[in-house]
Order: C-alpha cells, then structure tokens, then sequence
C-alpha cells in the first residue's frame, strides 16, 4: 500500500470518528434538538457526493472514510427524528 493511501486512510479515520462521540451522546441523552437539521442534510449530502466522487475514482479511502460516515450520519438522523421533541 502506498503512502499517499496510508494517508488517505488515516485522513478518513479521523473525520470518520470524530463523529462517534456525538453518535454516543445522543444515543445516552435521548436528544438530539440541538442538532441542526440544516446541517445534517448539507453534511449528508456531501457526504453522499464525496462517496460518489470515491466509487469514480475506484479510492479505497475516499468510498470507505465516506460509506462509514454516511452509515454514522444514518444513526444520527434516526435519533434525531426519534428523540424530537412532541
């Protein structure tokens, strides 16, 4: 494996994760109101397009750091629609 892949992957493991403590904090407060849903729709839909680009360019790091955070982001939305408030 190349460097230039060894940091691809190390890039997308690190902004993967970043967003696992907020999957870990909504999943044990039940909330989720002071998450924009704003953002979370632009940030999947970049998410989705970066995943896009990924799958073109036949790159591991790109379509794996891409296809876990949109899997994260999943989590996130479900718990936001869930956990709103009545």
């Amino acid at each position: 494996m190349s460097l230039v892949t060894l940091i691809g992957f190390a890039a997308g493991t690190l902004t993967t994760f970043s967003f696992v403590p907020q999957v870990v904090k909504s999943y044990r407060t039940k909330r989720c109101d002071d998450l924009s849903a704003g953002m979370l729709l632009a940030f999947t839909s970049g998410v989705v397009l970066w995943l896009v680009y990924g799958l073109f360019l036949h790159s591991a790091p790109i379509i794996s750091a891409n296809a876990v955070t949109l899997a994260l982001l999943a989590v996130i939305l479900v718990m936001k629609l869930r956990y709103r408030a009545s």
